[in-house]
């Protein structure tokens, strides 16, 4: 008997994408920062947070934090990816804001633009009335 040799399958092989300029978004709330880094069509390669680095709780919204998160991130980005440079999106008022930008300049990736896209209303809610006397 003869056996049918099957098809062999292709593997893909897992080459290094080198992109030198991308995006990191930082949304700092109040109660946590998270940071995504894409390259310049919006894909994203890398996502960080200090919840990842084993911080809980009220630890979480710090800038010591965010700092590491973000340091962690870009590092990881820059191993994978090659990344060498970055414009930088900052949303919201946490504490985490700047911290994160500093993260991401000392793990040695450049940020060339820093963009501020924290929303602000435009005379928004109703504010609650005011107790009797």
């Amino acid at each position: 008997m003869v056996k049918d040799k099957q098809p062999e399958k292709k593997k893909k092989s897992k080459s290094k994408k080198n992109i030198s300029s991308g995006i990191v978004s930082v949304k700092a709330t109040f109660n946590n920062t998270v940071i995504t880094i894409a390259d310049k069509e919006g894909n994203t390669l890398v996502q960080g947070g200090p919840s990842r680095l084993g911080f809980k709780g009220s630890k979480k919204s710090t800038a010591f934090a965010a700092t590491k998160a973000a340091k962690e991130a870009a590092l990881e980005a820059n191993k994978k990816y090659g990344l060498k440079e970055v414009k930088a999106y900052i949303q919201g008022a946490g504490a985490g804001r700047n911290a994160a930008i500093k993260g991401i300049d000392s793990a040695g990736i450049r940020v060339t633009t820093l963009v501020d896209k924290t929303g602000i209303p435009h005379n928004g809610c109703t504010p609650r009335k005011r107790p009797r006397k």
